[in-house]
């Protein structure tokens, strides 16, 4: 058995749709489970119907949300022609999840309408793919993922209840494989004991795969993607950025937890558990080698490059000269849980503390407010943050030309560098 991830970018017309369908029946002689994520920019739209929601502004919520609706009713007209009625009734069932929400005023904390808004996209995805693949003469069950996988109520980033999930996938998905050669499920999304719909982090539909991965199974997973394998940069930003044809779990989780889009940083564990393969491939063309990611051990691998923009550095300096690291740092990280902010790069004195955090202005703004109670408070914004794994001299001479480095922190591997323009 296998687990295929499909993300946004590979069913986001009728005709990669059409494709996946084909690579699947070039695989028909396996078991399959696929993941599938909300297509194109769907989450990003729906996003913008929460945040016109949480505002206040139903008619403009309603009128967002109609859009989303239009296009993926119009995929069903491009593409299904016997099941199109069971396929509409289905969107619209889902449809009405969202709608009946949308009508009311907000009375829970904007993480909680985040996900029972963005958790669509998925569901009108995932169902879409599957009635055609049925039409296609294949094999094909779909599930809804919320009756499998069970998280707290940690809104936007929920935890997974292991031995809950486990049961139901032994009960409830491993029994289908007799009698169905796919099935086919949402990623990112799940559910809490109260069935109220959770995401598991952005990008969280890789991580999907590997729970599902590890309790099937499976023995391997691949993420398709429209890029050819894993490369050392972002190649929209780098255009000599390199192919990358294996890796380590290892390294594959230090490139995440620095900010590579690649793979979800929670994927690679319960895939590393049971020694699970994991191959990144490109749907635009199936047969190049891609990357496979294993516990096998890969040398001379090139630097490897991470930007993340927007970026803030908050400088808290004590307000009466005593030492960070006393009751005050103590206060500070509670207000980073509470608003559920993590540091990308920290550097601390006997009195002051540096942390460079993504620019989420409503979040910076309530930390800045909360920490000034204890802290003298001062902010930069608009800079840059600059990673690099295997570096080399040459390479940050190249990356750093016309930057002011505001913060640098170095090891043997990894070079981070936080940079305005000059």
């Amino acid at each position: 058995m296998k687990v295929f991830k499909f993300g946004g970018a590979s069913i986001s017309n009728p005709e990669r749709i059409k494709n996946v369908a084909n690579l699947l029946k070039d695989h028909r002689s396996t078991k399959t489970l696929i993941v599938i994520s909300a297509m194109g920019k769907t989450t990003n739209a729906l996003e913008k119907v929460v945040k016109a929601y949480f505002d206040g502004d139903n008619e403009t919520a309603l009128a967002l949300f109609q859009q989303v609706k239009d296009n993926h009713l119009d995929l069903v007209k491009y593409l299904i022609t016997l099941r199109w009625q069971a396929a509409e009734n289905q969107l619209k069932d889902f449809f009405t999840e969202v709608e009946w929400m949308l009508h009311d005023k907000p009375v829970r904390d904007y993480d909680y309408y985040y996900d029972q808004v963005v958790c669509c996209g998925e569901l009108l995805s995932s169902s879409i793919v599957a009635t055609y693949l049925q039409e296609e003469k294949l094999n094909v069950k779909w599930i809804d993922v919320r009756d499998i996988i069970r998280t707290d109520d940690n809104f936007r980033d929920a935890s997974v209840n292991w031995a809950y999930t486990a049961d139901r996938v032994q009960q409830d998905v491993q029994p289908l494989f007799d009698t169905y050669d796919i099935v086919v499920t949402q990623g990112f999304i799940a559910a809490t004991d109260e069935n109220e719909s959770t995401t598991l982090g952005r990008e969280g539909s890789d991580y999907s795969a590997a729970i599902f991965a590890n309790l099937l199974p499976a023995e391997s997973v691949t993420i398709w993607k429209d890029v050819p394998a894993v490369m050392s940069a972002d190649p929209k930003e780098f255009a000599d950025a390199v192919n990358i044809p294996a890796l380590t779990y290892t390294e594959v989780i230090e490139m995440a937890f620095y900010g590579a889009q690649v793979i979800h940083p929670k994927t690679i564990k319960p895939l590393q558990n049971k020694k699970i393969p994991l191959l990144v491939k490109s749907f635009l063309d199936p047969e190049l080698p891609g990357t496979i990611i294993s516990s096998e051990p890969v040398r001379n691998l090139p630097p490897v490059i991470v930007v993340k923009q927007k970026q803030v550095l908050m400088h808290f300096k004590s307000k009466d000269f005593s030492f960070v690291e006393d009751k005050p740092i103590a206060s500070l990280h509670r207000l980073f849980t509470e608003l559920k902010m993590k540091p990308n790069l920290t550097q601390n004195t006997a009195i002051s503390l540096l942390c460079c955090f993504d620019d989420h202005p409503e979040k910076i703004d309530s930390l800045a407010g909360g920490a000034a109670e204890i802290f003298d408070v001062v902010l930069e914004k608009n800079l840059e943050l600059l990673t690099v794994r295997h570096y080399d001299e040459a390479t940050m001479a190249r990356l750093t030309k016309d930057r002011i480095i505001v913060l640098e922190q170095r090891t043997m591997v990894t070079v981070q560098m936080l940079m305005r323009q000059a």
